[in-house]
């Protein structure tokens, strides 16, 4: 395979350091862009890219995508040919109590990558985006083609007009552009203020596990081997001009196999070797009841195929998290 320098986004964060290992194994040349921000625990952060930080075709830098000067230096001295843009401000609840940090980081950082795919003439713009467009869509499961312009949370507003902003760059700019829908993306290495993660270590410090609703709501777990396995053919795999002219499509990225919360719990329980013990909490503001991926577009693009079961991945998490 015909290696790439590719300049990837959030390069601490769960996806996107999943993604530079794998990366790097194939021999591309990463230049690694996180601010290290401190909306969960950094020295996680630095643990993921301690991971990494030796090997030989790897750069880090430590910037605020949102500093248009500092972000367009990397773009002048590294000379990508791709870009993986992961980062992103993420969580529902959290838009709640910080809206302002969704606008910094989702909408002023995107625009920035934009730009500078358009002035340093990127052959592939590779983006997330999330399931949480959707909103509270009731057709399942959630296809690309669905009408989605009626967000439930800022966070899936801000990835909605990611997904407006990067069209329109495609379409007057000619650039490649791949948007990526995550469906709750579970794993070793995972972020601490995911449900999953905080169920895990309520159930192994027998503290109360707290459950907005009455826990029948429904996840599209999806597994980070199987997103990386995803994002690695999306390196090779270019979207073909629309009728309009614009390089750009969008794919769901999940399981296809919805679970309920409290069957997660349940696995989590049987994995631990303890009972949860669960305080049921009001429904909270943007959740949604249940997601869904209909993977049929992505399976014809790539044959994606997810390979990993809910018992399974809970399986390898609870084993990375019980070394803490």
């Amino acid at each position: 395979m015909q290696t790439k320098k590719i300049l990837l986004t959030v390069v601490a964060g769960f996806i996107g350091n999943a993604m530079a290992r794998e990366l790097l194994s194939s021999g591309h040349q990463v230049l690694g862009l996180d601010n290290l921000n401190d909306y969960y625990d950094v020295r996680l952060k630095k643990a993921r890219l301690e991971r990494i930080e030796n090997e030989k075709n790897f750069q880090f830098k430590k910037i605020d995508l949102a500093n248009r000067k500092d972000l367009e230096e990397c773009f002048q001295e590294f000379k990508p040919q791709q870009v993986m843009h992961l980062a992103a401000q993420a969580g529902v609840r959290y838009s709640l109590e910080n809206p302002y940090a969704y606008i910094d980081s989702n909408i002023y950082a995107f625009m920035n990558i934009l730009e500078n795919c358009r002035h340093f003439l990127i052959e592939h713009l590779m983006y997330a985006s999330s399931s949480s467009v959707y909103g509270a869509n009731t057709k399942t499961p959630f296809a690309e083609s669905d009408f989605v312009d009626q967000p439930v949370s800022l966070y899936a507003a801000t990835k909605k007009s990611n997904e407006l902003m990067a069209y329109s760059y495609s379409h007057l700019y000619k650039i490649p552009m791949t948007g990526l829908r995550f469906f709750t993306v579970y794993g070793p290495w995972g972020r601490p203020d995911m449900a999953y993660y905080k169920f895990a270590k309520s159930i192994l410090n027998e503290e109360p596990v707290e459950i907005y609703g009455d826990g029948q709501a429904e996840r599209d777990f999806t597994y980070i081997d199987d997103v990386v396995s995803a994002l690695t053919k999306f390196i090779r795999h270019l979207p073909k001009p629309d009728q309009r002219g614009a390089p750009f499509a969008l794919y769901n990225i999940g399981n296809d196999k919805p679970e309920k919360i409290l069957k997660m719990i349940s696995i989590l329980e049987d994995l631990i070797g303890k009972r949860a013990k669960l305080k049921l909490l009001p429904p909270a503001p943007g959740d949604v009841k249940q997601t869904h991926a209909d993977l049929t577009k992505i399976k014809q693009a790539i044959e994606y195929q997810p390979q990993t079961s809910l018992e399974k991945g809970l399986a390898s998490f609870v084993e990375w998290v019980q070394r803490l």
